[in-house]
């Protein structure tokens, strides 16, 4: 039988607790290395006393496990949001400001007002809140690993959900990452609104003549 990996509030949330700290947001973003879809980030602020168990890395959780953590981290947490970076965001900047733009969205919704930020990576947010930066945070830190199931569970559903305007590209099955169905599908249909120009959509230049970008049909 596998042993269950799992993360404790020890090591990061627990000394800020005791320091103070009220409103820990966990902060994580997935969706950087896709070609189509937004980047989507999640903000999770636990209540100590019902963390549920089990949060772990949401790459690293079954489908069915991660679901069930997603409804029970929004029913448990003090606070959670989820917010996002379109395409044409991504390809107006580029995707690391994409990325630290839909955390910094988190850390300032409305209602959030957390006191403290635990961000996965190692690049700071440009905001005047305390906060650490964690590198792979999402398998060391609970609050960023319930952060990055809500993410990935929000992104997924939604790539599935795109999949019936464009069921050529296989989202429901790549969500939006470089497969080569992906790209097969790119090179016999040309690219869509959803599809970021600035990366490296080979099949871009190869069939310039195959652009769908201006609209849904």
């Amino acid at each position: 039988m596998a042993v269950q990996k799992i993360i404790s509030p020890e090591a990061f949330e627990k000394p800020l607790w005791e320091q103070g700290f009220t409103r820990i947001m966990g902060l994580d973003e997935v969706g950087r290395g896709c070609l189509a879809g937004p980047v989507v980030a999640a903000g999770v602020i636990l209540d100590p006393d019902t963390i549920p168990d089990g949060i772990f890395d949401s790459k690293q959780v079954s489908l069915k496990k991660r679901l069930q953590l997603s409804e029970q981290i929004k029913a448990h947490a003090t606070y959670w949001t989820i917010q996002v970076c379109s395409p044409a965001e991504i390809d107006e900047y580029n995707i690391l400001w994409a990325s630290l733009r839909a955390m910094d969205r988190c850390a300032s919704a409305t209602g959030a007002q957390p006191d403290y930020l635990l961000v996965d990576g190692n690049r700071y947010l440009p905001v005047l809140l305390p906060h650490q930066c964690v590198v792979k945070g999402d398998s060391r830190c609970v609050s960023i690993a319930a952060a990055s199931i809500l993410a990935k569970v929000y992104r997924d559903e939604l790539m599935t959900a795109l999949h019936t305007s464009y069921p050529e590209f296989g989202w429901d099955r790549n969500v939006g990452y470089p497969t080569r169905e992906h790209y097969d599908a790119l090179a016999c249909h040309g690219i869509t609104p959803l599809h970021r120009r600035s990366f490296k959509l080979r099949t871009s230049l190869e069939y310039p003549d195959k652009d769908r970008s201006n609209g849904l049909s």
